[in-house]
């Protein structure tokens, strides 16, 4: 019977593993949907990049990073012995390994496809005016070393473990510490030509495939029964069923907020404002998604949307070019939902507001510190923007030599 409830656990882990992979194909198609049609192949090398080389340096560097306990207080022994290729314990794959949960390979596989989304999101954020190269450099340092250290802080059982700091599936661990990020790489970037007009007014710039941005959330959405449902780290049936529960019911309700307070504030029944009102939502859950109720997941999503709608407003306003609302999703969101744990379900407490707090700020301060040194050393360098004449031709055909939709028919007889 053990056994049996081992190979179920472990096999349930690998569905959700696959879910979480297939999140990278709607982040890719909601990125290029908001985005013009003349940067389309840029923004999909840009993340078929980031889940090939995340999957390689979590392999090499990020999976023993990110799990030795806590980076600094005497591991780095440890650390640097293991520092090359995976180290399988003795019981790695047997059910003593995660108390029967799955299996060492399947740890690492499950663990290895959220180190890949906080790079993902910075794509989104600097879309359709950053070099490829400087992108491709950022991504391999940012996944390869900033990832592990701030997941270990929590999930490696380190020092915001200890405190009693709670983040079921990565609000923070995964969404901020890619939202700040992103929130650096659009300040030192600067806008696209065209966004915000020397008399004040803010240039709309449409993305050109809504319909390839829509089946993106809905994968997103999909994917996100594996993110929330695989953080059980078991096929636990009542955990399992909750959490896919909330999480489903703040993603709907994140949504619905969002495109009423959007129609209310801008009399038009916006899209974009809808499903990124349904990520917000995702976002939102995420770090307390198994402590919830139903009602409580459905406040959450509700603010969440809610959030989005003034995020990207106030980002407009501080003259802050976000052509996904990459931000206002996965940062503000991300910390909105951190703070929801001391507020709302089991866990809820000012001790444990106290405790979300402090870990909202604590990582936040160490991936802007990060972020900055990284991107900024890239500035001065190499440079992170494209020139003029490569922005307004598009990132295709200067950069790839090629056109996402060639019109063949051109060449037909």
């Amino acid at each position: 019977m053990e056994n049996t409830l081992f190979t179920v656990n472990n096999v349930w882990m690998m569905i959700c593993t696959a879910l979480v992979f297939l999140m990278h194909l709607g982040f890719s198609l909601l990125e290029i949907g908001l985005t013009r049609q003349k940067n389309t192949i840029n923004i999909l090398f840009k993340n078929v990049f980031i889940i090939s080389i995340g999957m390689v340096l979590y392999a090499l560097v990020g999976f023993n990073l990110m799990y030795p306990g806590t980076f600094i207080a005497g591991v780095l022994p440890n650390y640097f012995m293991d520092l090359f290729g995976l180290s399988i314990p003795e019981n790695g794959l047997t059910i003593e390994y995660a108390n029967g949960g799955y299996t060492y390979w399947t740890d690492f596989l499950f663990q290895g496809m959220f180190a890949a989304t906080a790079a993902t999101i910075v794509s989104g954020a600097v879309a359709e005016r950053i070099k490829l190269g400087a992108f491709m450099i950022f991504t391999i340092i940012y996944v390869g070393i900033v990832y592990p250290i701030t997941g270990s802080w929590k999930w490696g059982t380190g020092w915001l473990d200890k405190l009693g700091f709670y983040d079921f599936a990565g609000s923070t661990l995964v969404h901020s510490v890619g939202g700040w990020a992103a929130l650096i790489a659009v300040w030192l970037l600067g806008a696209r030509i065209g966004k915000f007009k020397k008399d004040g007014s803010i240039g709309v710039i449409p993305g050109h495939n809504m319909p390839f941005a829509t089946t993106g959330v809905f994968l997103l959405w999909l994917g996100w029964f594996g993110f929330n449902g695989g953080s059980v780290l078991s096929a636990n049936p009542a955990a399992t069923s909750l959490v896919l529960v909330t999480t489903c019911l703040a993603a709907a309700t994140g949504g619905l907020s969002a495109f009423l307070v959007s129609l209310f504030k801008y009399k038009q029944y916006d899209l974009s404002m809808f499903l990124n009102g349904i990520l917000g939502g995702l976002v939102g859950i995420t770090a307390g998604a198994d402590v919830m109720s139903v009602t409580d997941a459905i406040v959450i999503g509700a603010i969440s949307g809610v959030l989005i709608v003034i995020g990207v407003g106030l980002l407009d306003k501080l003259k802050l070019d976000d052509p996904v609302g990459a931000i206002a999703v996965h940062l503000i969101c991300g910390i909105w939902g951190t703070l929801a744990v001391g507020i709302f379900g089991k866990l809820a407490g000012w001790e444990q507001l106290g405790n979300q707090f402090i870990g909202v700020i604590s990582i936040g301060a160490f991936c802007i510190v990060s972020s900055y040194i990284i991107i900024k050393t890239l500035k001065v360098t190499t440079g992170i923007r494209v020139s003029k004449i490569e922005e307004q031709e598009g990132l295709d055909m200067h950069e790839h030599g090629m056109d996402a939709y060639p019109d063949f028919g051109l060449n037909q007889h």
